[in-house]
C-alpha cells in the first residue's frame, strides 16, 4: 500500500489476493488531486452487457455455496414437523407470487370492457361486476394469505432457530483452547454466528430463497398474462416494450457503486496525510496535554487552515470527494436515450389518437394499463436480479457456518482408551517429561525449554517458582491445553497424544489460579466438577462442605444448609441486551467465590472417586493467609489418598516438607529436583529460599 495509504472498503465472497499493482486485474482511476481509487477488473465477465450491474460474479457465489446450502435443507427436514410447516408457507408464497398475474388478468378484463363499451355502446353489467368483485376477493385472499404466512413462519423460526443455536453452542462449547484464542477463529465464528440478528441466518436463507423464487413465479406468470392482455391491442407491443425500455435503462444507469466489488482508495498526498494527522490529533484526549503545555494550538491551525486552502474541494473525505466526482462524469449514452425513450410512450398514444380519434377513450386505458403493467413488470423482474445479492451473501454466510461446525481443534484425540483398568487409578497415575519445548502462541519466548523430570504414581509433587517460571505451564500441559512444540509427555508410560482426550480429563482434576465462576446456580458451578453427578444432591453438599470448611473467612452458619434449593443464586448480572456477564456477582465475596471454586475440585477428586487418579493444583493458597493454607493442604492431602498429586506455588512452606518431589524452576528450566531434605542438603537456591521464606508460613 503506498505510503500513507487507507484501504477503505473490500466486498467479495471469492478467495483470493487484491493487489493494487496488477494493472491486468485492477483498474486505477485518480480522483481529485488526492485520491487514488483502485477496483477490481473482471476480465471474464466484462464482456458481457450489463455485467458491471448485474454482477455476475455473485451467480459464481452461488454455485460454489450451494453444496453447503443443500446440506442445510437436509438439516431443517431432520427437525421435528418442519418440512410440514415449510411445505405450508411454500404453497402460500407461490399462491401470493400469482396474485399480481391474477389482478393483471382482470385489468385486461376491464379493458376488454370499455372496449366493448366504446365501440357498441353497451356495458355487460353481470361481467363487470363479477371482475370488480373478483379485484376485491384477490386483495382480501392476498390480506389472509399473508396473515397465515406470518403465523407459520413463526413456529418454523423458531424451531430452525434452536437447532441451529444448538449446533452453536455445541461448536462454541467443544473448542480446545489454542483454537478458542485464535483470533482468525474468533472472526470466523462471528461471521458465522452473528447474534445481532433477530432472525436465524438460516431462517434468513430460507426466506431470501423462497421469496426469489416467488418473484421468479411472478415475472412469468406477469409476463403471459401480460403478453395475452396485450396481443389484441393496437400498438400494444410497442407501447409495452417501450416503458420497459425505459425501466431497464434507468436500472442499469444507476450511480455507478462500489459495494459490488473488491476496492482500495489510498492516498499519497503529503497536505491531505497532514491534514488528517492535525486533524487526529486535536481530537485525542491523549495529545491534549502537550499540545497544552507546548503552545502548540496557533502553529497546528495556521498548517491545518495552510492544507485546507492548498486542498479545496480536495479536503474532504473520500466518500465527498468521489461523490463530487462522480456526479461531474459526462453522462452515458444509455443515459442520454433513457430520457427520450421516457416521452415515447405519450408520443406514440398522441400519434395513435390523431390517426384514430374515435379509439381516444379505448386508447388512454390501454396507455394507462400497459405503463403501469410494464412499470410494476420491470420492477419485478429487476427486483429479481438484485435479490441475487441477498442470495449470495446468505448461501456464502452458510457456507462459512457449516465451515466453522467442521472446524477442527488444534489439540488431536487421541485413540487409546484410558485407563484399561479403572481400579489402577486409586493408586495414581505415573506422569514423565522427555525434553518439553514449549511456547504460548504470538510468543517468540520460551514458557518450557528442555524440561525432564518424572513423577511416580501416588507421589506428592511440588513445582515451585516465581510467576512466569512455567509452573502453571506444566500443569497445562498435562491436562492437554496445549501441544508441546518438542519433547514427549507421557501418562503411564504412554505418550499422552495417543490417549482419547475424554479419557484423560475425566481421570484427572484440576483447578487452576485463575479458576473461573460460571454464570449458573451456586448447586449448578459446583456440580460441573463431575456433570456425571450432577443430580446427587448429596454429593454436591458433601463436596461444598469441605469446601466452605476452608477457612478463607469467616461465614455465617447454614450458608450452604439449604444449597440445593438455590437454584436461584446466579453468578453475573445483566447487562442491558449484551446477557449476562461472568465474574460478577454482588452477593458473594472474593473468599465465598474461592470456597465454591474449591468445592467443584473436592466434587471430583476425593479419595473415594475411582475414575480420578491425578489431581492437579495450581497455586490454589495464592489469595490464603499461612493458617488458612496450612488448613487447605492438610485436607487435601487426606483427601488424596494414594492418588498421584501436583502443586504448583511460588511460596515455600508446610506443604514441601511432605512432598516426595520438588521441582524448584526458573526462567523456564527444571534447575533443581529432589526431596525437600535432599535440596536443602545440596545447598542449592532452594536451600537459600527456605531459609528466608518457608519459616513464615510453617
Amino acid at each position: 500500500m503506498p505510503r500513507g495509504g487507507r484501504r477503505l472498503g473490500t466486498h467479495t465472497n471469492r478467495k483470493g489476493k487484491f493487489d493494487p499493482a496488477d494493472e491486468k486485474h485492477v483498474k486505477h482511476t485518480n480522483i481529485g488531486k488526492v485520491w487514488e481509487l483502485y477496483e477490481e477488473r473482471e476480465p471474464e465477465l466484462s464482456k458481457i452487457p450489463f455485467s458491471s450491474r448485474l454482477n455476475l460474479e455473485r451467480y459464481l457465489g452461488i454455485y460454489d455455496s450451494f453444496p453447503f446450502v443443500w446440506r442445510m435443507l437436509t438439516d431443517i427436514g431432520s427437525i421435528r414437523a418442519c418440512w410440514l410447516y415449510l411445505a405450508l408457507y411454500l404453497a402460500i408464497q407461490f399462491a401470493l407470487s400469482l396474485i399480481p398475474a391474477v389482478q393483471l388478468w382482470y385489468s385486461g378484463q376491464l379493458l376488454t370492457i370499455v372496449g366493448t363499451a366504446v365501440e357498441q355502446r353497451t356495458v355487460d353489467k353481470q361481467l363487470l361486476l363479477r371482475v370488480a368483485s373478483s379485484r376485491v376477493a384477490c386483495s382480501i385472499i392476498e390480506l389472509l394469505l399473508n396473515h397465515v404466512s406470518t403465523l407459520v413462519s413463526r413456529p418454523l423460526n423458531t424451531r430452525i432457530k434452536q437447532h441451529y443455536t444448538i449446533r452453536m453452542f455445541a461448536v462454541l462449547a467443544r473448542l480446545d483452547v489454542p483454537t478458542f484464542d485464535d483470533p482468525l477463529v474468533q472472526r470466523q465464528l462471528e461471521q458465522a454466528f452473528p447474534t445481532s440478528s433477530r432472525h436465524s441466518v438460516v431462517w434468513r436463507t430460507v426466506v431470501s430463497s423462497i421469496h426469489m423464487g416467488s418473484t421468479a413465479v411472478m415475472v412469468v406468470s406477469q409476463l403471459s398474462v401480460l403478453f395475452n392482455v396485450l396481443k389484441n391491442q393496437q400498438d400494444g407491443p410497442l407501447l409495452a416494450l417501450l416503458s420497459f425500455s425505459h425501466s431497464l435503462l434507468s436500472w442499469t444507469t444507476d450511480t455507478h457503486s462500489l459495494f459490488s466489488r473488491v476496492w482500495a482508495a489510498t492516498t499519497q498526498n503529503d497536505d491531505y496525510i497532514k491534514l488528517s494527522g492535525l486533524r487526529k490529533s486535536v481530537s485525542a484526549p491523549a495529545h491534549r496535554k502537550e499540545i497544552v503545555a507546548g503552545n502548540m494550538w496557533e502553529y497546528m491551525h495556521s498548517e491545518y487552515q495552510r492544507c485546507i486552502n492548498k486542498l479545496g474541494e480536495d479536503a474532504g473525505e473520500f466518500w465527498d470527494v468521489y461523490a463530487t466526482w462522480n456526479q461531474r462524469r459526462f453522462p452515458s449514452f444509455t443515459s442520454i436515450i433513457r430520457r427520450p425513450l421516457h416521452e415515447l410512450p405519450q408520443i406514440v398514444f398522441t400519434l395513435r389518437a390523431v390517426q384514430y380519434p374515435a379509439s381516444i377513450p379505448l386508447s388512454l386505458a390501454s396507455l394507462n394499463l400497459i405503463t403501469s403493467t410494464s412499470a410494476s413488470f420491470s420492477r419485478t423482474l429487476l427486483k429479481l436480479f438484485d435479490e441475487t445479492g441477498t442470495i449470495s451473501d446468505n448461501f456464502a454466510t452458510i457456507r462459512k457456518m457449516y465451515e466453522t461446525i467442521n472446524l477442527p481443534n488444534r489439540i488431536p484425540d487421541g485413540t487409546i482408551p484410558y485407563p484399561e483398568n479403572h481400579q489402577s487409578l486409586q493408586t495414581g497415575m505415573s506422569i514423565e517429561f522427555r525434553n518439553v519445548c514449549f511456547k504460548y502462541p504470538e510468543s517468540n519466548a520460551y514458557a518450557l525449554n528442555n524440561v525432564s523430570f518424572k513423577i511416580e504414581k501416588g507421589q506428592l509433587c511440588v513445582i515451585l517458582g516465581q510467576n512466569g517460571s512455567g509452573k502453571s505451564t506444566i500443569l497445562k500441559l498435562i491436562a492437554r491445553l496445549y501441544e508441546p512444540e518438542e519433547g514427549e509427555i507421557l501418562i503411564d508410560g504412554r505418550d499422552i497424544r495417543t490417549l482419547k482426550l475424554a479419557d484423560l480429563r475425566r481421570a484427572t482434576a484440576v483447578l487452576f489460579q485463575d479458576y473461573t465462576h460460571f454464570p449458573l446456580s451456586i448447586k449448578e458451578n459446583i456440580a460441573l466438577g463431575d456433570p456425571g453427578h450432577s443430580d446427587d444432591i448429596e454429593r454436591i453438599k458433601e463436596a461444598a462442605t469441605l469446601g466452605w470448611s476452608v477457612r478463607v473467612y469467616r461465614t455465617p452458619r447454614g450458608r450452604i444448609r439449604d444449597l440445593s434449593r438455590q437454584a436461584a443464586v446466579s453468578f453475573g448480572k445483566i447487562r442491558g441486551m449484551g446477557g449476562m456477564k461472568s465474574n460478577e456477582s454482588t452477593s458473594l465475596s472474593g473468599g465465598q467465590m474461592q470456597r465454591i471454586a474449591l468445592s467443584r475440585t473436592f466434587m471430583r477428586s476425593s479419595a473415594s472417586e475411582p475414575s480420578v487418579g491425578l489431581l492437579l493444583f495450581d497455586e490454589p493458597s495464592a489469595s490464603l493467609d499461612p493458617t488458612a493454607e496450612h488448613d487447605l493442604f492438610e485436607r487435601l492431602r487426606l483427601l488424596r489418598g494414594q492418588k498421584t498429586m501436583i502443586f504448583s506455588s511460588h511460596r515455600f512452606g508446610n506443604l514441601t516438607r511432605h512432598a516426595d518431589t520438588i521441582l524448584y524452576m526458573h526462567d523456564s528450566v527444571i534447575v533443581e529436583e529432589g526431596s525437600h531434605d535432599e535440596l536443602i542438603s545440596a545447598g542449592g537456591e532452594y536451600a537459600r529460599i527456605w531459609n528466608l521464606q518457608a519459616q513464615a508460613f510453617l
